[in-house]
């Protein structure tokens, strides 16, 4: 009896533990397939920033900026006389008060004070207003003339090779027919510190007496203190011919100095002093530039990114 009695009961355990082993074992295989799955963690970003300092030279006034990757010294005039690219990028507003002072071979003395507004425009463009007065010798000061400028650079800067850019400029004289001038502007960096420009103009009155006024304008600087103090020398040459006149031939040269009081303010001094003889009284023998200008815009605090690294 008591055989009888433990063989049910081993028969009643075993039944019982049927369930209970084989729920043991499903739980143990869906664990096994939870931990055969690898964790997704968040993706991590990692962000960076553009090199400071990965153009030529790393100096600061050679560093890319704007809309078009110029160097930063073009967009403050580095030569009174002859001008380089774009000064602004598009709304971007600069100021600048110049002062000129001309000594004639017959003695006379003359100073003309110019107001200059210059406005970037979208796609390369930059207008310029100009309005001019002046005093004379003998202390009477009078309006001389109301000008506006445009300019158009051909490419992004370094695209190609000099930086070729377009200028027009149509005045309304006081006293003397309006004229129209057209220029092409040349500039660009020759070695880290060095910079160059060269202005190619031809100016004709659009009436009585007909003057044409063909120019050529040269300056090269060097970099004394990065992004502060520059100095170079300047060169001017033109050739003024009114009809039935031999014209006159006029060539001065001299040093410039540019000195950036702060990153907006900026000061441009050139005396240039003429080496051409001439019979015309009216021919300069001293020509010197004052312009002091303000920057209006950010250009200087933005750092451009090549087209390879835009977007990244």
């Amino acid at each position: 009896m008591q055989k009888h009695y433990f063989s049910q009961l081993l028969k009643i355990s075993g039944a019982a533990l049927v369930p209970l082993v084989s729920t043991t074992a499903a739980f143990s295989q869906q664990t096994a397939n939870v931990d055969s799955v690898p964790n997704r963690l968040p993706p991590i970003v990692v962000t960076g920033s553009q090199p400071t300092n990965n153009w030529p030279g790393g100096l600061q006034e050679e560093r890319p900026v704007g809309d078009y990757g110029q160097p930063s010294w073009t967009t403050a005039r580095r030569f009174p006389g002859t001008r380089i690219y774009l000064q602004q990028t598009a709304w971007n507003v600069g100021v600048e008060q110049w002062v000129r002072f001309q000594h004639f071979r017959d003695g006379s003395d003359y100073t003309r004070f110019q107001e200059e507004i210059e406005v970037g425009l979208p796609h390369r463009f930059q207008v310029d207003l100009y309005e001019t007065w002046g005093i004379n010798q003998d202390w009477r000061a009078g309006q001389d003339e109301v000008s506006v400028e445009v300019r158009y650079a051909l490419a992004d800067w370094g695209v190609i090779p000099l930086n070729p850019t377009l200028y027009v400029e149509y005045a309304q004289h006081d006293h003397d027919a309006n004229t129209l001038e057209g220029k092409l502007l040349l500039g660009t960096d020759i070695t880290p510190r060095w910079h160059w420009g060269l202005n190619l103009a031809c100016e004709q009155e659009l009436g009585q007496p007909n003057n044409t006024e063909l120019a050529a304008s040269q300056g090269i600087s060097y970099s004394l203190l990065d992004d502060k103090l520059g100095a170079g020398v300047e060169m001017e040459y033109y050739h003024e011919k009114s009809t039935g006149s031999p014209g006159a031939n006029v060539f001065l040269i001299g040093p410039s100095v540019q000195w950036h009081i702060t990153p907006r303010i900026h000061l441009d001094l050139a005396p240039l002093f003429g080496v051409t003889h001439s019979s015309s009284t009216d021919v300069p023998t001293m020509e010197a530039f004052f312009v002091l200008g303000y920057d209006f815009g950010s250009m200087k605090s933005e750092h451009y990114a090549p087209a390879s690294l835009r977007g990244q």
